[in-house]
């Protein structure tokens, strides 16, 4: 009894140094952009409410298009996290290849279509006379640089794939860092800059995302850093067989990332109807939303790369184990951040605004997301570690209904046919929290989710012997 004790024991810490090792960059990372991305919307926010309504109805859209991504993301994390877990590093630079060329060509496909219609995008999104100018001005700048983003994230996803979550933290973080010097300077017309305010920081934010797509293609083809190093002479024509395998895994995510979005936006088009006052409270509540979001999602991270690996390993029990302990620390975390939304709201409205109202309003909205920390961060943690079991299925049912169901079809309920105003839109965003984490929980549960590889490699099997 007393071996089983030790070993479990010295399991319990090899468990804990494996998802600390993995979670702390990408928790870094992740966090560090949340932080930037508030100052960049304190920034706006000295302007006018009306500037910080008008960046927030660009970002549903700009996560809409995004979305479109996540099926060769999620697609090149898993088959990198699986290539690593069999030692096979070969194929990890095949996948990584591939993931690079469909995220260019998506990339251009994308910033073609958000520059030309900007315009009808942000109309259909509520835009009022004092917004429809700047949120325009704004997507069109931000959407020209969406190549760069489709890049960065590609080359991102693949290394979390292979465990290393270092090296995209150092080039995201500091792209964000530039990100903030650059708002400073041109949404204020610093050291001789012309002061070009909402625009200022779409400017800013497109190059600073192009020196990280830079740094990111720099990591993977010159500095030697990296497991999955790749040669300027690879071949870089469409494989088939990878591209199919990236999209058999990914596409439910592309479109739980789609039903996500365009939820999320019809969202926050419910919302834009309270007024310009109530969506900049609701903007400044989803921007600090970002701080208990963003550490779930390292979580979530570390899940699909450490369950990932250990079925690449054929270690289905170690993968459960990890994804069991993984879950624990996220939900233990969430809450501490929770607390926090409930004691500091307030004054962490005021940072934004200095319209005591619209403060008033966004401190509310705190005290109900903190409500949905434990049931947001199960359903992250989780969800990561089904995708990296390459079950990406569910995490899309859950979105459906969660989204749908709840922040979308309760939303319009609560908000225009009781009357609950802000206040019920942010119910049924808890409501949906705790519906998606559900799901995605009795799914984890039934342990089908380890078969999902077996039945990927049996697929690929059948076609080549056809072919």
């Amino acid at each position: 009894m007393q071996k089983l004790n030790v070993k479990h024991k010295l399991q319990g810490n090899s468990m804990w140094q494996e998802m600390f090792r993995i979670t702390w960059p990408a928790f870094i990372e992740l966090v560090m952009s949340t932080l930037f991305g508030m100052v960049d919307m304190v920034m706006v926010g000295q302007l006018s409410p009306a500037a910080i309504a008008a960046v927030g109805l660009t970002n549903q859209p700009f996560m809409l298009l995004s979305a479109i991504f996540a099926a060769v993301n999620i697609g090149g994390t898993t088959l990198v996290a699986w290539s690593i877990g069999a030692k096979d590093h070969d194929k990890a630079k095949i996948v990584t290849r591939q993931i690079i060329v469909l995220n260019t060509f998506l990339g251009i496909l994308l910033a073609a279509c958000g520059f030309f219609f900007a315009e009808p995008i942000v109309r259909f999104m509520g835009a009022r006379p004092d917004t429809l100018d700047m949120a325009k001005r704004y997507f069109e700048i931000v959407a020209a640089g969406m190549v760069f983003q489709g890049i960065i994230m590609g080359i991102t996803a693949c290394l979390r794939g292979a465990g290393e979550t270092r090296i995209p933290m150092f080039y995201n973080v500091g792209s964000n860092l530039l990100n903030v010097v650059g708002n400073y300077i041109l949404i204020y017309g610093k050291w001789g800059f012309p002061r070009w305010e909402v625009a200022g920081a779409a400017a800013s934010t497109t190059l600073s995302r192009l020196l990280a797509c830079l740094a990111a293609l720099y990591v993977v083809y010159l500095s030697r850093r990296t497991k999955i190093h790749l040669s300027f002479r690879g071949e870089y024509r469409f494989k088939p067989d990878v591209i199919r395998k990236v999209f058999s895994i990914g596409l439910p995510s592309a479109f739980e990332q789609f039903t996500l979005q365009s939820g999320l936006m019809l969202f926050a088009k419910i919302v834009s109807g309270l007024g310009t006052a109530g969506f900049a409270a609701h903007q400044i509540g989803l921007n600090i939303s970002g701080l208990s979001f963003a550490p779930s999602m390292a979580f979530g991270v570390a899940a699909t790369t450490l369950v990932g690996q250990s079925l690449g390993a054929g270690e289905p029990q170690k993968a459960e184990q990890y994804a069991r302990f993984i879950r624990k620390v996220a939900v233990g975390f969430a809450c501490v951040v929770g607390v926090c939304y409930i004691l500091f709201s307030y004054p962490l409205a005021r940072l934004y605004t200095k319209d005591l109202a619209v403060a008033a309003m966004a401190g509310t909205v705190l005290k109900l997301l903190a409500l949905a920390q434990p049931g947001q961060s199960t359903q992250l943690s989780l969800a990561g570690a089904l995708r990296g079991a390459g079950d990406t299925m569910y995490p899309l049912y859950a979105s459906i209904i969660g989204i749908w169901g709840f922040r979308v079809g309760a939303t319009y309920l609560f908000v225009n046919v009781f009357g609950w105003g802000l206040n019920g839109a942010w119910i049924a965003l808890v409501m949906d929290q705790y519906i998606r984490s559900s799901v995605i929980y009795l799914r984890f549960r039934s342990g089908k989710w380890k078969t999902i590889k077996a039945r990927v490699e049996v697929a690929r099997s059948e076609e080549e012997a056809v072919g």
